[in-house]
């Protein structure tokens, strides 16, 4: 009898070790601080262009600036790249541990706030004339929020054992941060065009 329990204690064993570990889920935290910022970029976003005329979306104050228009459409070709980035990599094995970000969460969230340093868009996210219409354009863009939005709701990934990028290395969990600050950046963009003193009364 002693026998026979330990050969099944030993052979339970073998199997958990055999058996990969689960991911752990997102943390309620992680959760929450991802859904507020996405649900604010998306609906400032909108509220950011509601009422402007023709003129105003279309105002440039230089030839090498983007109008508000271009803006929204940037936002509606990158978006669907970042998403597509985040699931490839989802897909991979997590490998966080083996790896060490330099960059913080509060970094993530300085880069949606600070418009002191201006970056130069590539990748074939500057092809701001993809979308000549704006609410073609910012359809597209809260349609794809709408999927992100309910898989930051429901999914039940380990983002932060994932890692994302080369050179510097994040974890999933701050891409998907960075997609939202992203937004967020554009958003101080477009208040900067329409606080420029020549830009359209209507």
């Amino acid at each position: 009898m002693i026998r026979g329990l330990t050969l099944l204690v030993l052979t339970l064993t073998v199997c958990l070790l055999a058996t990969p570990l689960f991911a752990a889920p997102m943390t309620d935290g992680d959760r929450e601080h991802l859904l507020v910022h996405f649900e604010m970029t998306t609906q400032m976003v909108a509220e950011q262009v509601r009422g402007l005329s023709p003129a105003q979306l279309e105002y440039k104050a230089s030839p090498d600036r983007w109008s508000i228009r271009e803006v929204v459409s940037h936002l509606a070709v990158a978006e669907p790249d970042y998403w597509r980035e985040i699931q490839a990599a989802l897909k991979k094995a997590p490998d966080m541990k083996e790896k060490k970000s330099a960059v913080t969460d509060a970094d993530i969230m300085w880069y949606g706030i600070d418009r002191v340093v201006h970056t130069k868009t590539g990748g074939g996210h500057e092809k701001v004339d993809t979308y000549k219409d704006l609410g073609e354009a910012l359809g597209k863009y809260q349609a794809l929020r709408v999927t992100m939005i309910e898989y930051i709701k429901t999914t039940q990934d380990d983002m932060r054992a994932h890692s994302f990028g080369d050179r510097e290395v994040i974890d999933c969990w701050q891409w998907m941060l960075e997609i939202s600050t992203h937004a967020e950046r554009h958003i101080q963009q477009i208040r900067e065009i329409k606080n420029d003193p020549n830009f359209p009364k209507k």
